[in-house]
């Protein structure tokens, strides 16, 4: 028999602990706060383990479960509930819910709300308080059972599985199937396993997916939803054996990604966080309540009390070959416009005839590009009155830099120095690096009172490195020793402003974005699929964090300026190209749409993003249009339209209020002839394909 123990409220949602009276298993139901779950005996399902872990020597789970889990099996039937608590803090409240093993290990689940926010943190503590020691081979950082609660049966052709793809250049794709068609429904005996694993391994942690997923009950309108703060290796697991679908996930396993943990007598060992939440509403509305778990590190940022700042970066200006003269020419032309921080991007190292992609690592300022210094660098772009910020790839070096050959403070796999195409890698955990990096970043950052870094990253460790009990745990350790680098340059340099930039988007997880102002959107550079990109992201990460580029040609048409200027209303405004080359006319336009984002800062800052348009099968070859609606907390909001190819067609968004336009921004003519708003429903009829405009709107009181 399955009993509650406990219930706690947290916002509009509700966390209900429950025990198997036989077994002793402890579980957890999430559920939205007006909603009751069936009595659990009212469908076939055994109550799963809140904390998923394995030792090596238990027995395994059988069931034709080798190879695809290590859920389920001796270790974790035999966590049994020994103590829950709840504490209070200033900013949270706190269930602690201990669970132990008679052989003398703890496993203690920590679920943190904190206030006014519509998730829960939750991560898993594990205590080594036997005689000796064990090996982990499994560890989650949460564990949800039971889905659906409200359904009985296996709730057939009504749960759906959302995940969210991502690869080089195309972040972002939400991908939704039915459990059926991912073969997650029970057998006729309810015998076999069913397990849908996924995740990434590498240094790269949205290389393939997001660490995220989310389940849809569609017939009572119900979604489950996580994300994973974690810098490298990770899965999440959908399981199933009966009524009940599963979802776990944290640390990639033993079998997925190589790791394997000692704990000695006396240790203990914590996960990643996971970040979860329930409502209703559908996936766009889960995606809104997970992004804003960061809303409270943004705020506690360098940037969490200004309006959002423009940026110029020179790399699409110069393509890795800065120098102090193209800067300053760079400058001359842009001093007035209003740009906030100048980024000096890569190459500003390189020696003469050698390609800035495989030189980084010894980090001394190029003398052919900077015959003086580039301390007069930094003047120049401090007298125009903005920030300067420089490009570090710090943990990776390049195969032309004479840091190359220090292989003993380099990763090794199976003895040999870990070495891909054109990189090596940093260890990380070695003192040596840390004050080698310190000399050559930090100090230099200290020296020339840069004030924003972009922090790059551009090839994966892959699975793991050497150095400890497993290839997964020595990553684990070399990542976290990265983050902690990071955490050393803003306590050294308190104030300075960071990109997390990964090839662009490999790295936009909670964990960095935590430690970071902002994060390049993606290696997007100039291509047509930039503002499709954009928009996914919205499910991922703050828009106020998303770096989004605006690359300007001399021979870019105006509809093809707006176009790429109107990308960026949908986070950040980054601008580079021919700005040295274009006309009065050409940065007539880059002026309106400055002046246009600072008023719509407000809304991308803080706000609720809607999504409208065609469903996009090809990003390289788009057709239809998309629609974005952004509103903000001060009865203001904005839309961002943009036709793609195809049929024109006139685009329709519906809008939660009657609102009236404020102010429009576009290169072609907008008129209330293919602009308007009817009741609460905004309009627009482009004339032409790949067009672009974005519009203010004020509700009508």
């Amino acid at each position: 028999m399955v009993s509650v123990i406990s219930t706690y409220e947290f916002a509009d949602m509700k966390v209900v602990y429950l025990q198997d009276e036989e077994s002793k298993a402890v579980g957890m139901y999430l559920l939205p706060g007006d909603m009751e779950p069936l009595p659990f005996a009212e469908k076939r399902q055994e109550l799963e383990s809140l904390v998923q872990v394995k030792y090596v020597g238990d027995t395994y789970l059988g069931s034709y479960a080798g190879g695809m889990t290590l859920r389920q099996g001796e270790s974790a039937k035999r966590m049994c509930l020994k103590e829950q608590k709840e504490e209070r803090a200033e900013t949270y409240r706190e269930i602690i819910t201990v669970l132990e093993d008679a052989r003398g290990y703890e496993a203690v689940h920590h679920l943190r709300w904190y206030y006014d926010e519509q998730s829960v943190e939750v991560f898993t503590d594990f205590n080594n308080v036997s005689g000796e020691m064990v090996e982990l081979e499994m560890l989650s950082s949460f564990s949800m059972g039971g889905l659906t609660p409200f359904t009985a049966g296996d709730a057939h052709d009504s749960l759906q599985v959302h995940r969210i793809r991502s690869v080089w250049s195309m972040e972002g794709r939400v991908e939704t199937r039915s459990v059926e068609d991912l073969q997650l429904e029970p057998s006729w005996a309810y015998h076999a396993v069913r397990c849908e694993r996924f995740g990434q391994a590498g240094s790269m942690p949205v290389n393939r997916f997001f660490p995220f997923a989310a389940v849809e009950d569609t017939a009572n309108d119900v979604i489950w939803g996580v994300q994973l703060a974690h810098n490298a290796s990770w899965q999440i697991e959908l399981y199933r054996k009966d009524d009940g679908l599963s979802m776990s996930g944290g640390l990639a396993d033993a079998d997925f990604g190589h790791w394997k943990k000692q704990i000695r007598r006396g240790e203990s060992f914590t996960t990643p966080k996971a970040i979860l939440s329930v409502c209703q509403g559908g996936l766009d509305s889960l995606c809104q309540r997970l992004t804003q778990a960061g809303d409270k590190y943004f705020e506690e940022g360098p940037e969490g009390k200004t309006n959002l700042p423009i940026i110029f970066n020179e790399y699409c200006t110069t393509w890795g070959c800065p120098s102090h003269e193209n800067i300053s020419g760079i400058v001359d032309v842009i001093r007035d416009k209003g740009f906030d921080y100048f980024v000096i991007d890569c190459g500003w190292f390189k020696e003469e005839g050698v390609h800035w992609d495989i030189s980084m690592g010894d980090y001394v300022v190029s003398e052919d590009l900077f015959p003086d210094g580039l301390d007069k660098t930094i003047d120049v772009i401090k007298a125009a009155g903005m920030k300067p910020g420089i490009w570090f790839e710090i943990d990776n070096v390049g195969s032309a830099a004479r840091a190359y050959q220090l292989t003993d403070h380099l990763l090794k796999r199976d003895g040999h120095t870990l070495t891909t195409t054109m990189r090596r890698f940093w260890d990380m955990r070695q003192e040596w690096v840390q004050n080698y990096l310190t000399e050559r970043v930090i100090d230099m950052i200290k020296k020339y009172h840069i004030e924003y870094v972009k922090m790059d990253y551009n090839d994966s460790i892959g699975v793991g490195c050497d150095g400890a009990e497993s290839l997964g745990e020595g990553l684990r350790q070399n990542m976290e020793a990265s983050v902690g680098f990071i955490r050393r340059m803003k306590q050294e340099i308190p104030g300075l402003i960071l990109e997390n930039c990964a090839s662009g988007g490999h790295k936009l997880e909670p964990l960095m974005m935590s430690e970071c102002s902002m994060a390049s959107f993606s290696d997007a550079h100039e291509c047509e699929e930039i503002p499709v990109i954009a928009a996914n992201l919205h499910r991922t990460i703050l828009p106020c964090q998303s770096q989004i580029w605006c690359v300007i040609r001399k021979e870019d048409s105006l509809k093809r300026i707006a176009y790429s200027l109107i990308n960026t209303f949908l986070g950040r405004m980054c601008l580079s190209g021919d700005v040295t080359e274009l006309s009065k006319e050409q940065w007539q336009l880059i002026d309106d749409a400055m002046a246009f984002y600072r008023k719509i800062a407000p809304s991308i800052r803080k706000g609720y993003t809607t999504f409208y348009g065609s469903t996009i099968t090809s990003y390289r070859h788009l057709e239809g249009w998309q629609g974005i609606l952004r509103e903000g907390t001060d009865g203001e909001a904005f839309a961002v339209l943009h036709m793609f190819n195809g049929k024109l067609e006139r685009m329709e968004m519906e809008l939660p209020a009657e609102y009236e336009i404020e102010g429009v921004y576009a290169a072609h003519t907008i008129d209330s002839n293919n602009m308007w708003t009817e009741g609460n429903k905004l309009y627009y009829m482009p004339d032409d394909n790949m067009q672009a405009a974005a519009v203010r709107l004020r509700r009508v009181k």
